[in-house]
């Protein structure tokens, strides 16, 4: 950044001056809280997560320092305050994807522009947009996620909302703007995807594993120090054929124990 784009040292104070306000504020809401839920602490908790956030943007861009607060992200939804019997739902999907083989693209809109008696003469697959066009024409967005390979697209984050309505829009009402107005208040539930959760059960997997291997280091019984505890097994076994043996009469038979007299 240049140093004539940077944050002057009283917008910097003034950023500090409002996360002291807002953490004020969230503490008098926490202590005047009417339940676990209160909504008034979930917006105090947001005002102060965005105060310190900006003062931390503004102290790196002026003096290069951060702070040791770690922001949490909208990992949760806010309190449900939408009817208790919801007479319809709306639902929300996001998917993103890249393009990764652009001539994989186009080669699938071709395919379908051959097979389509009724296209006009304008090719529309010569173009990324085009074909893009073509292809979400003529696939559904389930079958698209399923075999986006095949088009040639990469998978990358994903998200479906279920919200609560009293009752269902009429017909064209909100296409023009069709997620403008989401009430998160009124989401019954949500799924996200992406590789980040990949990435932290990755993590967690490598976690168990060093712990195994501390375990089996430390319960390894190796006499001759050469990392294998077959040998006990083979003793094991090694005794135990030989009881059976020494137990079996001239016909191969188990002997029968003799009782004493």
């Amino acid at each position: 950044m240049s140093d004539a784009a940077q944050p002057t040292a009283a917008e910097v104070r003034a950023a500090a001056e409002a996360v002291k306000t807002a953490l004020d504020r969230h503490l008098a809401a926490v202590e005047r809280r009417s339940g676990e839920e209160d909504p008034a602490v979930y917006d105090a908790f947001n005002e102060l997560a965005a105060a310190a956030e900006a003062y931390d943007e503004l102290l790196y861009d002026r003096y290069d320092e951060v702070t040791p607060f770690e922001i949490p992200g909208e990992d949760t939804l806010p309190p449900y305050t939408g009817p208790e019997e919801p007479g319809a739902l709306s639902v929300l999907i996001r998917r993103d994807y890249a393009v990764a083989e652009p001539q994989r693209l186009m080669a699938q809109a071709r395919r379908v522009e051959a097979a389509d008696e009724e296209a006009p003469d304008v090719e529309a697959s010569g173009t990324v947009h085009g074909a893009l066009g073509l292809l979400f024409g003529e696939f559904e967005p389930d079958e698209i996620a399923s075999r986006h390979k095949e088009f040639g697209l990469e998978e990358g984050d994903s998200t479906l909302w279920v919200t609560a309505a009293d009752e269902s829009a009429d017909p064209g009402e909100w296409l023009e703007a069709p997620f403008e107005e989401v009430d998160p208040e009124r989401v019954v539930c949500r799924f996200d995807v992406s590789t980040v959760f990949d990435e932290e059960f990755d993590d967690d997997i490598e976690d168990d594993e060093d712990i195994g291997d501390i375990e089996d280091d430390e319960g390894r019984d190796d006499e001759d120090g050469d990392g294998d505890p077959t040998e006990l097994d083979g003793d094991l076994d090694t005794d135990l054929d030989g009881d059976l043996d020494t137990d079996l009469d001239e016909d191969d038979e188990p002997a029968r124990p003799e009782a004493d007299r």
